[in-house]
């Protein structure tokens, strides 16, 4: 249901549609390879890091506000709704996933929580937009006109809810374990961070600023410690001298005397509210308005407004000019992505204590369990009326969004919070390698359905009686 059903197509041509998107994309990530090698280093790291920038603050949001403000419209937004639910359902059932993975392979139990976020939340932002334009650069792609406009709109109609997932869920869930925490706090890696805050952005890893340029600028007092649970856990007077000290001021317990209206405010609020309204604060919200959020917002608000919308899109809109601009600029963003991809993967896995077994379980879960879950979510939606009739791109990127491995931002988060570096830059390393064989027998599998249906009506006359019991 995915792809175009024209009884013309052969079986060769079938299959060759199926793969030959992701070969595109896998020599672009091959030559990305190749310039980044060790041994050759034909482009320096420091240039990746720079071609990172200028995705993330430039070529990403020029696509997003061109393809997105010309797409959606008021009515297109109420229609839409599932898209980001999907990402929260797909987000849901890989946690899920990943838990079952955490009790069956037994990871290390620092590594537990790491391993439920790990199996969770999925690249729903770069990967699919590259898949996306190399799908509807092949000429006879099956989506039909405004391929690459559609799908690029659904995708970066997604984006908002996977931020805020980032800076808000992934981002507790990634917090050190205070067992762990407390061991590395009483060795050397501690006192040795600051030297490793000073040392230049050019000599970390490219995994850990891959989808997040200058993360290391958001490295905070408490960004390396289990916040929560000193929050909301009693520590001992000996754990307690291994963390820096929180300001409780709000608490009432020290600063300000009975007349201060924070204590006043502290003194009528339940205990669990005080602390939650603590974590709360401390939670990295404000940096959900990155320059690809920002470009969601704009190209939403411009388009579900008439007269802002004909003023800068259309042939004859009076800023027309600027927005070819950006489509120039936007057209970069997928030979850059793979580009970066190839050169994070030439890094190499690291060494890791994560286990064999736990990375198997994980890449399982994520690229073979979960998109065959996420089929069966996308057919009861439609079977429910839930998604936009007739539009084979809605549904092909919904599936996408169960399909695609672990996202790179992980990599920057688990550096941010100094938790599990080494095994996030590993699992994403083989989860990537992966991806290139999974992603192919799930196209093929597409368009296996499709040979099935030229070689036998039935499939269609199903299609067709389902159609007129939904009208």
């Amino acid at each position: 249901m995915l792809w175009s059903m024209d009884p013309q197509v052969t079986v060769h041509g079938d299959w060759v549609s199926a793969v030959v998107p992701l070969m595109k994309l896998l020599c672009l990530t091959v030559i990305g390879l190749v310039l980044a090698n060790p041994r050759v280093q034909i482009v320096p790291r420091a240039t990746f890091k720079l071609l990172s920038k200028l995705v993330f603050a430039l070529f990403l949001p020029c696509l997003i506000f061109v393809h997105l403000g010309q797409s959606v419209t008021i009515d297109n937004v109420l229609h839409w709704w599932f898209i980001p639910v999907n990402v929260l359902i797909s987000t849901a059932i890989g946690c899920f996933l990943g838990y079952i993975v955490a009790l069956i392979c037994r990871p290390p139990p620092q590594f537990f929580r790491f391993t439920v976020i790990m199996t969770g939340f999925g690249n729903t932002g770069n990967l699919p937009i590259a898949i996306i334009g190399s799908v509807c650069h092949t000429e006879d792609h099956p989506f039909g006109p405004g391929c690459d406009r559609k799908g690029i709109a659904y995708v970066s109609f997604a984006q908002w809810v996977a931020v805020i997932l980032v800076y808000t869920l992934v981002y507790h869930m990634m917090e050190p374990p205070m067992q762990f925490y407390e061991i590395v706090g009483e060795g050397n890696e501690i006192q040795e961070e600051p030297e490793q805050v000073s040392n230049s952005n050019f000599s970390r890893p490219l995994l850990h600023e891959a989808e997040w340029p200058g993360m290391v600028d958001k490295i905070t007092e408490h960004s390396k410690t289990p916040f929560i649970a000193r929050v909301f856990m009693s520590i001992s007077g000996s754990s307690q001298n291994t963390f820096p000290d929180i300001d409780f001021t709000e608490e009432g317990t020290s600063g300000g005397g009975p007349s201060s209206p924070k204590s006043l405010r502290c003194l009528a609020e339940p205990k669990v509210v005080r602390r939650m309204r603590v974590v709360a604060e401390k939670t990295p919200i404000q940096h959900v308005l990155q320059p690809p959020t920002i470009a969601s917002l704009l190209a939403i608000i411009i388009g579900m407004v008439p007269i802002f919308k004909d003023f800068v899109f259309g042939a004859d809109a009076p800023l027309s000019f600027f927005t070819d601009s950006l489509e120039i600029l936007a057209a970069a963003v997928v030979p850059s992505v793979m580009l970066i991809l190839g050169g994070m993967l030439a890094e190499g896995p690291k060494d890791n204590a994560l286990g064999i077994r736990t990375i198997v379980g994980i890449i399982v879960a994520r690229l073979l369990v979960l998109p065959c879950v996420g089929i069966g979510v996308v057919m009861l939606a439609d079977r429910l009326n839930l998604l936009v009739p007739q539009d084979h791109m809605y549904r092909f990127v919904l599936s996408l969004q169960y399909s695609t491995p672990s996202a790179i931002l992980l990599g920057a988060i688990a550096s941010l919070r100094g938790y599990g570096v080494k095994e996030a830059s590993a699992l994403l390393f083989w989860q990537h390698i992966c991806a290139v064989f999974s992603l192919s027998l799930y196209l093929i599998v597409k368009a296996l359905k499709i040979m099935k249906a030229s070689q036998a009506g039935w499939y269609i006359t199903v299609e067709i009686i389902v159609t007129e019991i939904h009208k």
